[in-house]
């Protein structure tokens, strides 16, 4: 077993579940498409790219999600990434 499984974390893009997996990029895509594409009229692609971007620095840094506690995306990403550099750096693996 490697560090990963040591560390009870699960790996699942094995293509056996892959639907389980693909189902939060799905969501995400549907509250995108919702909350900004289908509310915009872009004129040009550079204008959807840069309403996109800015929609998306929003989702992640300042809406708060229900499903994260009402955390930020940003707050529990770096929040986990941050315990995990700390894990490494006392050689937990």
């Amino acid at each position: 077993m490697g560090c990963v499984e040591n560390a009870g974390i699960r790996i699942s893009m094995d293509g056996r579940r892959s639907l389980c997996d693909n189902i939060f990029v799905v969501r995400l895509w549907r509250t995108v498409k919702y909350h900004q594409v289908y509310l915009q009229k872009y004129r040009k692609v550079q204008e959807a790219r840069e309403q996109l971007a800015l929609y998306f620095h929003f989702y992640n840094t300042e809406r708060p999600d229900e499903a994260l506690s009402y955390r930020r995306p940003h707050e529990v990403y770096f929040g986990t990434r941050a315990l995990l550099e700390n894990a490494l750096e006392r050689r937990v693996c």
